[in-house]
């Protein structure tokens, strides 16, 4: 992260900016500060801040693929650990990349009783990896929606899994993912799980995210 700027929220890291994204933000609003190297937003309405400067940035073509859908705001750890129990708000899922600021994730691998596993194709209407193999099933959590309740969302939703199947998920660990993207830094926590399946059970997208299911072998 050496070519990228600290976001700080009220004295806490929480994002990665790029240059430009920095300067975008400096120009939107005195409340935006500079100091030893970070841009800093602090006070009572921080949600509400970074809500307009999303906005603001989507306006100038800078965030793209609004999806209308709340993920939590969290700050971080000098050692990039988040507190997610403690949220500063609700903001817009589109601009967390942009704002390199923390989210979180459910993906969950599936397999049958032969050992080959379920990947889903993206389809080509996402705005991000569009028409690219993925898990079964994934999806980021919004806000005020606990880990199971997601993953149990996102089978039925992506895959059609009938509650009485999803609920056999495994978890199996986290994993902390970093990496510079073209719409900014992506910055998540996944939660993976695993999902036994019978070998007659066929998943249909219920969705519109997921265009077609393949089964591989490992």
């Amino acid at each position: 992260n050496k070519h990228l700027i600290r976001l700080v929220l009220n004295q806490r890291p929480a994002g990665w900016l790029e240059a430009r994204t920095a300067a975008e933000l400096l120009n939107f609003s005195p409340i935006w500060q500079i100091e030893n190297g970070t841009i800093k937003l602090q006070g009572g309405n921080i949600a509400e801040q970074l809500q307009l400067a999303a906005n603001y940035l989507r306006s100038h073509g800078s965030i793209l693929g609004w999806r209308n859908e709340n993920y939590g705001i969290y700050t971080e750890s000098e050692a990039g650990h988040a507190d997610f129990t403690q949220s500063l708000g609700a903001l817009e899922r589109a601009s967390f990349r942009r704002l390199g600021l923390i989210s979180r994730a459910v993906h969950i691998n599936a397999y049958y009783p032969d050992g080959t596993i379920c990947l889903g194709k993206r389809a080509s209407t996402k705005s991000i990896d569009p028409n690219r193999l993925d898990n079964m099933t994934a999806g980021g959590i919004p806000i005020n929606e606990s880990i199971h309740d997601c993953a149990i969302r996102e089978l039925r939703e992506e895959a059609n899994v009938p509650v009485d199947i999803a609920s056999n998920i495994q978890f199996v660990d986290s994993i902390h993912i970093q990496r510079n993207e073209l719409d900014g830094t992506h910055n998540e926590v996944i939660y993976c799980f695993d999902l036994a399946l019978s070998d007659d059970f066929v998943p249909h997208n219920q969705d519109g995210e997921v265009s077609e299911f393949f089964r591989f072998s490992q």
